[in-house]
């Protein structure tokens, strides 16, 4: 009986050892192929590749925010059957493999971590999770690559609040090939976060102020580090790491580079940099103004020629005293300033009631028909021109402001007077833009300046602002009459230059303007 029941046993280990045999061929033909020569998987060959296996990845639908799903293969067709056995797949999957075990080491991931990568066309690094044993990965773009990727086309994302606890986004992929806006993007990706999870980030924020303005975007998240890494093709020689995380229970309050909440703020330190960069201002007073003021515009360092803006959510134009379209919305800012291929949302401040009419067919251009002031009240519009004459714009006098007087009539004024609506610019501009869009604003007021600068500080608003071309009035050398200043303004020159001076003191990059 006993040499009866040992056969068995024997055969069974025999085929035991023959299967571990051809598992370890397998293993080695695989390891050979893909890790020794990087070519790709034939039919015939005893490899595996993405589309043959079957994940278990995050629930897909709306609402779902705890269950797993297993996500099968679908026919992806021969392009994409090519793609996951390229070169170029398996260099960016070995490349977010060793970002993510760094990532492991230093405690922002674990193997038990929900985790999301946005805005990934392919999945390199949602299958490079998924090979270091974080299983529960998913990836999301306009469009599916299943398994790895789920289509999002809605601006919203299809997770509920506060699902994962690890969030990435590699490749420069919020700014380059997002299909959603950018500070769509980023809500979505604050919502979906947990509470102390991490949002990492690969961008090419090189510069500080591009760098702040990208941190500026996530109001509910701190800095934890920052670091240049290689990247793992050439066209991204560099790259900077962001990790981000979460903060619990803090509401979202905007605050100056000192902690403070108030009203006031202080400019940050990578702002002042730039103005130390600016071109110097003009101390002596130009004994031909309009001719050393226009000449100056090629003297002018643009904010855009010293630093990135593509990490700003919106971009802004605001003309304070636009006059018509042409006067500097059409002739310099639309055809001279450095956009980087931004669009940008203008506002034209005007008290000319001449002027309205050619902004009814100008597109993309938002009329204020109103007077920026410190206040909402109404003020006094004088023009000093021949009421005779054709009102065109070189003809037409330069329009000023000034508050209404009971004891005072019009006709106490030799020219045009006309009541206009005043509004608070301050509060105005604190309503329409926010810290995360830039803001460009020209002004050119006929004095009012020394009025309305002052309570731009006052209110904090001044810190909204990213650039400024100023027109600075005074009693300047008239061109009509040598030897005689202008009668119309009081300030003097030197009043101006220390306008100029003290907001570049305070960290304003202000431009003297003509």
């Amino acid at each position: 009986m006993e040499p009866t029941a040992g056969k068995p046993n024997f055969l069974r280990n025999i085929l035991v050892k023959v299967l571990l045999f051809g598992v370890l061929i397998i293993v080695v033909r695989f390891a050979y192929i893909v890790t020794i020569t990087g070519e790709s998987c034939k039919l015939g060959d005893f490899c595996f590749s993405p589309e043959n296996l079957s994940f278990v990845i995050a629930g897909t639908g709306a609402g779902v925010s705890t269950s797993n799903k297993a996500v099968g293969s679908t026919s992806t067709g021969t392009s994409q059957s090519d793609l996951y056995r390229s070169k170029d797949w398996i260099k960016a999957v070995h490349f977010y493999s060793d970002v993510f075990h760094d990532l492991v080491s230093d405690g922002y991931i674990s193997a038990i971590s929900k985790t999301l990568c946005v805005e990934t066309p392919r999945g390199e690094d949602v299958l490079a999770l998924k090979e270091i044993g974080i299983l529960d990965s998913i990836g999301v773009y306009k469009k599916a690559s299943k398994p790895l990727v789920i289509s999002s086309k809605e601006n919203r994302l299809p997770f509920d609040e506060n699902t994962f606890d690890f969030i990435f986004s590699g490749g420069d992929r919020l700014d380059k090939t997002a299909q959603r806006p950018l500070d769509l993007t980023v809500s979505e990706i604050q919502r979906t976060l947990k509470p102390e999870g991490f949002f990492v980030a690969h961008v090419s924020a090189k510069d500080a102020y591009s760098f702040n303005s990208y941190l500026d975007l996530f109001n509910s998240c701190k800095l934890i580090k920052s670091r240049d890494i290689e990247g793992y093709d050439s066209s991204m020689p560099l790259i900077r790491e962001i990790v981000l995380q979460k903060k619990v229970g803090s509401e979202i309050v905007i605050r100056d580079s000192d902690g403070n909440s108030a009203n006031s703020c202080s400019v940050p330190g990578y702002k002042r940099d730039l103005v130390r960069n600016a071109e110097a201002l003009i101390m002596e007073e130009p004994l031909k103004p309009w001719i050393t003021l226009k000449r100056n515009i090629k003297n002018v360092k643009y904010l855009t020629a010293m630093a990135d803006i593509s990490f700003k959510s919106r971009y802004v134009y605001v003309d304070v005293g636009a006059r018509s379209y042409g006067s500097s919305i059409g002739s310099w800012f639309k055809k001279q300033y450095p956009k980087q291929n931004r669009t940008f949302d203008v506002y034209a401040i005007e008290a000319d009631k001449a002027f309205y009419e050619e902004y009814r067919v100008k597109k993309g251009v938002t009329l204020l028909p109103y007077a920026a002031w410190v206040r909402n009240e109404t003020l006094r519009f004088e023009i000093n021109h021949d009421p005779g004459k054709e009102v065109k714009e070189k003809a037409r006098g330069m329009g000023r402001i000034q508050p209404v007087k009971p004891s005072v009539s019009s006709g106490s004024f030799n020219g045009e007077v006309n009541e206009i609506e005043g509004f608070d610019f301050a509060e105005w501009l604190k309503s329409t833009v926010t810290e995360k869009d830039f803001v460009v604003m020209k002004m050119d007021v006929e004095g009012t300046e020394f009025d309305l600068l002052p309570r731009l500080f006052e209110t904090g608003a001044i810190c909204l602002v990213d650039e400024i071309f100023l027109e600075c009035h005074y009693n300047r050398w008239q061109r009509c009459c040598p030897g005689q200043r202008s009668s119309k303004y009081e300030k003097t020159y030197g009043q101006c230059l220390d306008l100029f001076t003290s907001l570049r003191d305070r960290g304003v990059l202000v431009h003297q303007w003509w």
